[in-house]
């Protein structure tokens, strides 16, 4: 089998040039911005820029980077040196090179998210960092990605906006035409760098290009890469030495000589690979030509943590294969260290699906068509024996022992808890369902949320750190994992951080259960479930691809959909002796509202010119605290001035203490006996607030001489007409409800097909103390089990917890543990029953 290495570059034809070669070694002169090197500008200008602008051949295109970032993000000062913690705006998806060299010019990278289509930079993202950071924001550095002829005009209106530098990194676009027929960034007024490295289309064995269409640019870009030097030999400017070799130049010459025959052919084999990949998601792509250094292309979703050994599949059969660029630049241990990193869940989710085939000069079009039917193969290899084992059970077959609907946090839980047992795979093995909405199971709605999470990175670390199966063990040295754990010791984790440690947690139990005989539909909904007699479930599933619904027998269904904050609660509720929808009519937002990705921005656009912005956030449970938290430290901060906030609730707040000792030892007395957990010795361990909630009620509590933020006021309602905690919502410019979450509904019928009253329908807790959903009269139903947010489940007996609370406990740690074994146990009884 032909050997097809990822990156071959043709050396450039130097016969011709050969007279031109003897001369400069003649001379000795190999670093002058010489003859040469200028006659490789005009050339290249010409011949791919169409004759706009001016072109600068520099050393490498790290180097040009540097040059023009560092020009760049003196825009804003008027001059060439950037103000301290000046950022440098960039998509996550790029080279590490992009990000150093803006720290080389002194800036600070800004990590932001990419397109999920052409997977540049997000437009939104970008905007909205540039309206909230403002002029920190010194330049921004799109990266064409893989070549592409990305939108030039999107940062035209930037630079004229926002008075922002741009530095496009071009580095793989040396060929690449824009739908003008033009070499890309022909008639950009800002510094577009191309590489011209071995590894490139335009390959050299090291160079680089900076053009643009502002000659003046060039000409001030040419002195900073020549020590600063005007004229003279006496630095007038900030300068390095980036100048390009002169033989180099002369085989740079070469190459743009043939370069449109080697970009023309590339594009040939781009378009074979698409052809003979129809079921494989590409790049969206923009321009005539794009200047293919190799065919990027993503893994299904559902294999994708099997990338190492699909890699390790296609390489045997000699092709070679890359994962441009995974990990990326927010997954980077040198910046997660020292740059600004937003959230980014759609370049986590393409980075960890990349695979790069290999396109070269020498390929032809069969050895394309080979290197793409290695990986469907490989792929289709790791995928047939999941489907020989999910056809066992699949759609209206065999009677399951259990269908967990919902694979969000709670549902995969008690799949780990099975997993730190042991149990999952004889649980998979007696007929374990699972049915996702989603495309794959474990992060759920989690990772949308812009706020610290109410558990310490330890207790989503112990999911997976020493578990039986080693797959999950190796999570906790996961890019995810070392990202959750650098945060240990802090007030919570980042659960934008969380989510992707969930999702790959997820993948991995998704593998035990199907190993093992079990089934998980992703893309799957339920739409209800009725009693079907014998003890049995029939469970109504809908596939989402193409709406096709079929029934699903189950001795044991276990309700994971979640909770939610309904709308049509705000219409009946009714605080300090009025309806709240009347009270707070038009500024009126639930707390989910303002915690989710995004959130901010909507508060930040109700209070826009507001000088003394007044907010009222109505709870006391975590959602009320942690939403206070965000509204005081987001950027840009609210201009919230001595009382803004006021927090209107019922319950006293209590925070959590570890021991009755930790919390007398700050002066904290206001508990008792029932208040104290007989399994742990905590105080408050239900009831008290945690993590960064806690840390903000000690404070407005003065605990332990803690100040107060003068910037909140607490106010306890303490009767139904209270006109004081009124007053302060029909003044407020924002209403924050955060009135705790209801379980998502799904129907439940008899089998006559009436519906059966539930608890939840009343608004009381989902399910009893082993976690059986019960009627209206609360009596359990056998085989029905709840679990999650807003099920209403409360600890008892040897799982601990205070006798004085009243409530609901949610928390990933019981679910995975205490909560999780218990429905496991119940279920695995009921299977033995029935075969006996």
């Amino acid at each position: 089998m032909t050997h097809l290495p990822l990156i071959a570059p043709n050396p450039p034809r130097l016969s011709e040039h050969l007279d031109a070669l003897r001369r400069v070694e003649a001379s000795g002169v190999f670093s002058n911005n010489g003859p040469e090197v200028r006659a490789f500008e005009a050339g290249v200008t010409d011949t791919l820029f169409g004759g706009h602008g001016a072109c600068l051949a520099v050393g490498n295109a790290t180097l040009g980077l540097m040059l023009a970032i560092r020009h760049a993000s003196g825009m804003r000062t008027g001059g060439l040196n950037p103000k301290q913690g000046t950022l440098a705006l960039m998509p996550a998806l790029t080279f590490a090179a992009t990000a150093q060299a803006a720290a080389w010019a002194g800036l600070t990278p800004l990590v932001c998210d990419i397109d999920p289509d052409d997977w540049g930079a997000c437009a939104l993202e970008e905007e909205r960092l540039l309206q909230r950071l403002g002029e920190r924001i010194g330049v921004v550095v799109p990266y064409a990605t893989f070549g592409n002829a990305i939108d030039l005009d999107r940062y035209v209106h930037f630079q004229r906006r926002y008075g922002v530098g741009v530095v496009v990194d071009a580095a793989s676009s040396l060929g690449t035409l824009d739908d003008a027929g033009l070499g890309f960034g022909a008639r950009a007024p800002f510094a577009v760098v191309h590489s011209m490295h071995a590894t490139k289309t335009f390959a050299v064995g090291e160079g680089g290009l900076i053009h643009s269409g502002d000659v003046d640019l060039i000409t001030t870009l040419r002195s900073m890469g020549n020590f600063g030097f005007e004229g003279s030999r006496s630095a007038t400017l900030p300068g390095i030495n980036a100048k390009l070799p002169e033989i180099t130049a002369i085989i740079a010459q070469a190459k743009l000589a043939e370069i449109d025959a080697i970009a023309d052919h590339r594009a040939v084999l781009d378009d074979t690979y698409r052809a003979t990949l129809p079921d494989f998601q590409f790049q969206a792509v923009s321009g005539r030509r794009r200047a293919m250094q190799f065919m990027p292309v993503l893994l299904p979703d559902h294999i994708a943590h099997h990338r190492d050994a699909i890699v390790e599949a296609i390489e045997a059969d000699g092709i070679g294969c890359g994962r441009y660029f995974s990990p990326h630049l927010g997954e980077q241990p040198w910046f997660q260290a020292t740059a600004m990193i937003e959230p980014t869940p759609v370049a986590d989710k393409i980075a960890g699906r990349m695979l790069s085939l290999p396109i070269t000069d020498a390929m032809s079009v069969d050895d394309a068509r080979q290197a793409a039917t290695a990986l469907a193969s490989a792929c289709a290899a790791i995928v047939r024996p999941r489907d020989r084992r999910a056809s066992v059970r699949g759609p209206g077959g065999a009677i399951a022992s259990v269908i967990v609907i919902g694979g969000g946090p709670a549902g995969t839980a008690m799949l780990t808890s099975a997993t730190k047992r042991g149990l999952l795979p004889d649980l998979a093995a007696s007929g374990l369902m699972v049915i996702e909405r989603g495309n794959a199971i474990g992060g759920g709605r989690l990772g949308r949320y812009a706020i610290t999470s109410d558990s310490t990175a330890q207790t989503f670390l112990t999911a997976v750190r020493d578990n039986v199966h080693p797959e999950l063990a190796r999570l906790v040295d996961h890019p995810a994992g070392r990202a959750v754990a650098a945060h240990e010791g802090a007030l919570g984790v980042p659960l934008t951080e969380v989510g992707p440690l969930l999702r790959a947690t997820g993948d991995r139990l998704t593998d035990i259960v199907r190993g093992n005989g079990g089934v998980v539909l992703t893309g799957h909904e339920a739409l209800g479930a009725k009693r079907a007699g014998d003890g049995l479930w029939s469970v109504q599933i809908r596939r989402l691809s193409d709406g096709h619904v079929f029934d699903q027998l189950a001795r044991n269904v276990v309700v994971a959909t979640g909770g939610h904050q309904p709308l049509d609660r705000l219409a009946t509720q009714r605080v300090a002796g009025g309806r709240l929808i009347d009270l707070a009519s038009g500024r009126l937002l639930q707390s989910d509202d303002v915690l989710t990705v995004g959130g901010f921005k909507k508060v930040a656009d109700i209070l826009s010119g507001k000088r003394n912005p007044k907010i009222a956030v109505i709870g006391g449970s975590t959602s009320a605290l942690t939403t206070i938290a965000l509204l005081l430290k987001s950027q840009p901060a609210l201009p919230l001035g001595a009382g803004a906030v006021t927090l209107l609730h019922r319950r006293p707040l209590r925070p959590f203490y570890h021991s009755v000792e930790a919390a007398q030892a700050e002066g904290f007395t206001d508990f008792g006996p029932d208040d104290i957990c007989p399994v742990s010795g905590f105080v408050y361990r239900l009831a008290g607030f945690r993590l960064e909630a806690r840390d903000l009620v000690l404070r407005m509590l003065g605990i332990d001489g803690r100040a107060p933020d003068p910037r909140v006021t607490l106010h306890r309602i303490s009767v139904d007409d209270d006109p004081s905690a009124r007053a302060a919502i029909e003044e407020a410019d924002l209403v924050v409800a955060a009135l705790g979450y209801r379980p998502i509904g799904m129907p439940i019928a008899d089998r006559d097909g009436a519906q059966i009253p539930l608890a939840a329908h009343d608004g009381q807790p989902m399910v009893d103390r082993h976690c059986r959903i019960v009627d209206a009269d609360g009596a359990p139903i056998p085989g029905l089990y709840g679990l999650g947010l807003a099920a209403g489940f409360v600890p008892w007996g040897a799982l601990g917890g205070e006798s004085s609370f009243t409530g609901q406990a949610n928390g990933l740690w019981l679910w995975q543990n205490d909560v999780g074994l218990m429905i496991i146990g119940q279920v695995m009884a009921s299977k033995a029953l029935a075969a006996a």
